[in-house]
């Protein structure tokens, strides 16, 4: 093995264990022949500062950035890029050729791949978008959408201050709605997609009532433990296409792989087999 070609990355985070980045990205690494690992990283959030001042000097590439550690992370990079400033939160972690760190956000970008996947020809400005949840998925999934273009985002939440300060915040085409607006709010959508943790294993489903929603709506859920949320099967159960959050986790991590290693992955049904053995 030629010591100079292998190269290290990995996934910080606290708990760690659970992550399917180390799956995704050593699949990648045997797929192309090359040489190198990626290692899930358990920091305590304690120790955030340091383990990412190490990366250089291990020979790390650089690395994933998971809970809790995305936003307090930017913290401690040299440089972030334009979008993830506008996101708040970096999720990618590339050391330069001068040993300085600089964070990127991938979530959008896995997003819109995800619906591109299920849908090719979909388009964000094919009619309004509901999005529920103003969290860190949420600020990178409305991002993404007003990006290519989405004329009208209509954002709801079940603490409508953080609605109100999203919108306020990222301005037109982003509108806050009260919570209690939530199934009137489908009415025309084109798209409806869930950011709360509401219908993951272990927490209540979402309370949401599709009858006023388009039966051609694209149902997309950031969820995927389980694959199939409750609100995922409500939608399928009426006619509605619907996606799962498996495929913004697989494609967020093509462009990580790919500032590490140098080749742009692609998503195979046998790495989509691969991770959903493990869910």
């Amino acid at each position: 093995m030629n010591s100079s070609n292998y190269r290290l990355a990995g996934v910080m985070g606290w708990p760690i264990a659970h992550s399917r980045s180390p799956i995704i990205q050593n699949h990648w690494l045997d797929v192309h022949g090359l040489s190198g690992a990626y290692l899930p990283l358990a920091v305590a959030p304690t120790r955030l500062e340091a383990a990412l001042s190490g990366l250089a000097a291990l020979g790390f590439h650089g690395c994933n950035i998971t809970i809790p550690h995305k936003v307090e992370a930017m913290r401690w990079v040299h440089d972030v890029d334009a979008n993830a400033r506008r996101v708040g939160a970096i999720n990618t972690v590339v050391v330069q050729p001068d040993g300085s760190l600089k964070g990127y956000n991938h979530d959008g970008f896995g997003y819109i791949q995800s619906l591109l996947e299920a849908q090719p020809d979909w388009r964000a400005d094919a009619g309004p978008v509901v999005v529920l949840g103003a969290g860190g998925a949420s600020r990178a999934v409305v991002l993404a959408l007003a990006d290519r273009g989405a004329k009208e985002i209509r954002l709801l939440n079940r603490s409508p201050d953080k609605a109100l300060a999203l919108a306020h915040e990222f301005g037109a085409p982003v509108h806050a709605l009260p919570w209690d607006q939530r199934h009137a709010a489908l009415a025309d959508a084109a798209l409806l997609v869930n950011t709360t943790s509401q219908g993951m294993h272990g927490t209540e489903p979402l309370d949401l009532d599709l009858q006023q929603l388009p039966l051609r709506a694209l149902v997309s859920d950031a969820i995927y433990v389980p694959l199939e949320t409750p609100l995922l099967a409500a939608a399928r159960q009426r006619g509605n296409p619907a996606v799962n959050g498996l495929g913004m986790l697989l494609h967020q991590a093509r462009p990580a792989f790919q500032s590490w290693f140098g080749v742009m992955p692609e998503v195979s049904a046998e790495l989509r087999a691969l991770v959903e053995a493990t869910l």
